[in-house]
């Protein structure tokens, strides 16, 4: 009878990556540094937010970035807690793989934001 040789191996899970930063006196459209992510939901926390209105209130977007056409852009998260002492934190789909960025109130003209701790974890 001949050998049978049994090949197994155990897949590791997937482990999250991230990156932390600020934010001061940002202008409206301000985007974020990008990052390269192999697909999986996108989470964005900030802490500390202040702004120079009383809007009180930051709109995040989510976009990926593509060659040779429009970025592609996902929904819009209104973060408030952050205002307050607490921590906004919104959650986006997975997207596929690719270089994604956000952006802090791109509609909004004007309002220049603070936020003392950002956190992203993809």
């Amino acid at each position: 009878m001949g050998a049978t040789a049994v090949l197994g191996f155990i897949a590791a899970p997937a482990q999250a990556s991230s990156w932390t930063g600020h934010l001061t006196g940002a202008a409206p459209g301000y985007e974020s540094r990008r990052w390269d992510d192999d697909g999986g939901r996108t989470n964005i926390k900030f802490s500390g937010c202040k702004d120079d209105y009383t809007n009180k209130r930051v709109a995040v977007t989510l976009f990926r970035n593509r060659k040779l056409a429009p970025d592609a852009y996902y929904s819009t998260q209104a973060f408030s807690k952050c205002f307050s002492g607490g921590t906004s934190s919104g959650w986006w789909e997975d997207h596929g793989s690719g270089s994604y960025y956000f952006d802090v109130n791109g509609a909004l003209v004007g309002v220049h934001v603070s936020v003392a701790s950002i956190t992203t974890i993809y």
